[in-house]
C-alpha cells in the first residue's frame, strides 16, 4: 500500500491493514514498544512507513510540512570529541530556528524503536549521523522512506550521503611520517575498533607511512582499543612489556593517547624521552596534559557547522550531492615527541 495521494490522512486503521494485525496492537505498538513481540513491532513500523501514518496532533506542522526538529545520532555521547561537534550543530540550527535532538548509539537495541517511531511520524524534518553503525536500515535502497540525512564525522561510502570529514588517512600518515622523521623506527599503533571506517582509515595511513620508509610492519606493534583511558592504558602496559618495546606510538584518539602516558609513567618511562606519544582530535585536556600532547587537531565545531547547513540544504529542496567534503586537519607538535635515545 503506497502513502495516500488523494490529499487524506493515513489512519491507524490503513497501518493495521498493512501490518495483518488489529488497530488496538498497532495502538499498543507506538505508545507501548515494549509490551509487543519484535516481530510484532517491526511489521507495524514498516506499516507506518508504508502508508505515511502520523497522530492527529501532528497533522498541523505536517500540512506545513516541517517540525522544525533534527535528529542527530551519535556513537557515543560521553566520548569528548563530540562535544564541540554538537555545539556547531545545535547553534546553527538554533540560528535557523530548528531544535535538535541527540540520540545515543551505545544503547542502540533499545532506542531502535524510538528513533524508528519518530522518523515513521514525521516529528523530525532530518538526520545527522556522527557515526556510521545507524541503528536502523539506512541503505541506499531504504533511504527513499526516510528524512534527509547527512553524515558527519565518519566515511560510509557505500550509503551515499553527504559527508563533512577530514582525509584520515592523510593526517595518520602525516602523524607516522612525524615520528619517522625524528629517527623512530619502532613505531607502534593504539588503533581504534576495526568496525568504525575512520579507524581503518588511520590505520591504512600509519602502514602506509611505515611501508613509505621500507620499515617493518610488525603485527604486535598494531592493537586495537576503544577510545578510553581504561583500553590506552592496557594496552600500553602490553605494548612496554614486549622484547623490544617501541619508542613512540601513534594512537587514534587523544583519550587514548592520554591512557598511554598515564601507564608509561607508572611504568617508570619520562615522556618523550622513553616514549614519545602521539593523540588524534586536539581536545582541550590535550594541551593541559603532562607534559602537552603532540596530536592531530580537527575543526570539530566547523563539521558540526558545516554538516548542519548541508541538512539545511537537503530540508529545503536544494540538490546536494551524495561525495565527501574535506576540511583541513593539522599535526599540532608539542611535547610529548622528541628523538628517541641513540
Amino acid at each position: 500500500m503506497e502513502q495516500k495521494k488523494n490529499g487524506t490522512s493515513a489512519t491507524m486503521k490503513d497501518v493495521a491493514e498493512v501490518a495483518g494485525v488489529s488497530t488496538a496492537t498497532v495502538s499498543r505498538t507506538l505508545m507501548n514498544p515494549e509490551k509487543v513481540s519484535s516481530q510484532t513491532r517491526q511489521k507495524v513500523e514498516q506499516a507506518v512507513l508504508a502508508v505515511g501514518y502520523y497522530p492527529n496532533n501532528l497533522s498541523r506542522n505536517l500540512k506545513r510540512g516541517e517540525s522544525k526538529t533534527i535528529l542527530v545520532i551519535v556513537p557515543n555521547i560521553s566520548d569528548p570529541f563530540f562535544t564541540d561537534v554538537i555545539c556547531g550543530v545545535e547553534e546553527t540550527a538554533a540560528q535557523h530556528g530548528y531544535l535538535v535532538l541527540i540520540g545515543d548509539c551505545r544503547y542502540q537495541r533499545k532506542q531502535e524503536h524510538a528513533f524508528l517511531n519518530l522518523i515513521a511520524t514525521k516529528q523530525i524534518d532530518g538526520l545527522l549521523l556522527l557515526g556510521s553503525n545507524i541503528p536502523f536500515d539506512a541503505s541506499k535502497e531504504e533511504q527513499k522512506n526516510l528524512p534527509p540525512m547527512v553524515m558527519a564525522n565518519e566515511f560510509a561510502p557505500e550509503l551515499e550521503l553527504p559527508t563533512i570529514h577530514i582525509d584520515n588517512l592523510t593526517a595518520a600518515f602525516n602523524a607516522t611520517h612525524y615520528l619517522q622523521t625524528l629517527g623512530h623506527k619502532r613505531i607502534a599503533c593504539l588503533s581504534g575498533p576495526e568496525n568504525i571506517p575512520i579507524c581503518r582509515y588511520r590505520l591504512q595511513g600509519y602502514i602506509q607511512a611505515l611501508r613509505r620508509s621500507g620499515g617493518t610492519i610488525r603485527e604486535d606493534y598494531i592493537v586495537q582499543g576503544n577510545f578510553t583511558h581504561e583500553s590506552g592504558a592496557k594496552l600500553t602496559e602490553q605494548l612496554l612489556s614486549l622484547l623490544d618495546p617501541p619508542t613512540a606510538i601513534f594512537c587514534h584518539s587523544d583519550v587514548m593517547a592520554i591512557g598511554v602516558m598515564w601507564q608509561a609513567k607508572r611504568m617508570g618511562l619520562k615522556i618523550p624521552e622513553d616514549l614519545s606519544i602521539i593523540g588524534f582530535d586536539n581536545l582541550s585536556l590535550a594541551m593541559y596534559s603532562d607534559p602537552p600532547l603532540t596530536t592531530v587537531g580537527q575543526p570539530r565545531y566547523q563539521i558540526g557547522h558545516k554538516a548542519m547547513l548541508l541538512l539545511l540544504d537537503q530540508i529545503q529542496g536544494h540538490t546536494t550531492s551524495g561525495g565527501s567534503q574535506l576540511l583541513e586537519s593539522e599535526l599540532i607538535i608539542r611535547q610529548s615527541t622528541c628523538s628517541p635515545k641513540s
